[in-house]
């Protein structure tokens, strides 16, 4: 274990497309993503302890923080006996379909993996991040993946150049499990896109051309159905000069993509009363 603190930074996400496919036989969803992380960071902190502590002010106890039960899995799965003071500083916004929960999880997993000194590979912390969420190997790749299966198949793309985001977010939260529940009730489903090959292209090239139309949010339609004033949030980005706008994951988070960053900040300030943030998305 190491004798100094170490400190990472946990990537939110937007997904670039999310294709929902139908229910599987073990009860989560099949779906296909385009996902991307991007500059709006949680960060964790581990410092050396003799016991497993959390210090958060997340509310919610700690043994359901997804970094506790990250960091519980791997004292229990490779008997380690050191312990770790973690602490957890959010900047991403709970239940916005950013994926922020996840993302710290993984950052626990490979946090803990140097901080222990445990040289697991990969695909060891993939395996054990699979156990925690579906969302949670993404986080443990580069930063731009073609996601499929319930989120455990990820084919990492090549993110060439970034793209300004403005992040636009309503007061309430959305639960996953309530998009993906609401959805399964449409007798609608989703197909498997025949463009996928072009958006994925596309965005590792930051051509904005090639996006514009080919993108789409299967579970923003169940949701934009609950809260209308996300249709209304993506309406105003693009009045105030988006050239994209799209609800990230189960939402309510809707991005807006932005010729630059300046442009991207002149928006936020049409947006009071919201919670904004300005971003880009990560390249490799």
């Amino acid at each position: 274990m190491r004798d100094s603190s170490l400190s990472l930074k946990a990537p939110a996400k937007i997904n670039w497309f999310l294709n929902v496919l139908g229910r599987r036989d073990d009860g989560f969803h099949e779906i296909q993503s385009l996902i991307q992380k991007i500059t709006l960071y949680d960060t964790l902190t581990f410092t050396p302890a003799e016991d497993l502590i959390l210090q958060t002010d997340v509310p919610i106890p700690a043994e359901e923080n997804l970094v506790y039960r990250a960091a519980v899995l791997l004292k229990n799965r490779y008997s380690v006996r050191a312990g770790a003071l973690i602490r957890l500083d959010k900047n991403i916004p709970a239940g916005a379909g950013l994926g922020g929960g996840s993302a710290d999880a993984a950052a626990a997993l490979a946090g803990l993996n140097e901080f222990w000194s445990m040289n697991l590979s990969a695909e060891d912390l993939c395996r054990a991040a699979e156990q925690l969420g579906s969302d949670i190997p993404f986080f443990l790749h580069g930063s731009l993946s073609f996601v499929s299966g319930r989120g455990e198949n990820i084919l990492p793309c090549k993110a060439e150049k970034t793209l300004a985001l403005l992040l636009v977010k309503p007061s309430f939260d959305v639960s996953t499990a309530w998009a993906y529940e609401n959805f399964s009730k449409l007798t609608k489903k989703s197909r498997k896109s025949d463009n996928i090959r072009l958006i994925i292209r596309s965005i590792e090239k930051a051509e904005l051309d090639g996006i514009t139309g080919n993108l789409s949010n299967d579970l923003e339609t169940v949701t934009v159905e609950s809260f209308p004033v996300i249709a209304g949030i993506k309406e105003k980005l693009l009045r105030e000069g988006a050239v994209f706008s799209l609800m990230s994951g189960s939402g309510p988070t809707v991005f807006g993509v932005f010729e630059s960053r300046s442009r991207a900040e002149e928006a936020a300030g049409a947006f009071d009363g919201f919670w904004t943030a300005v971003a880009e998305t990560v390249a490799d």
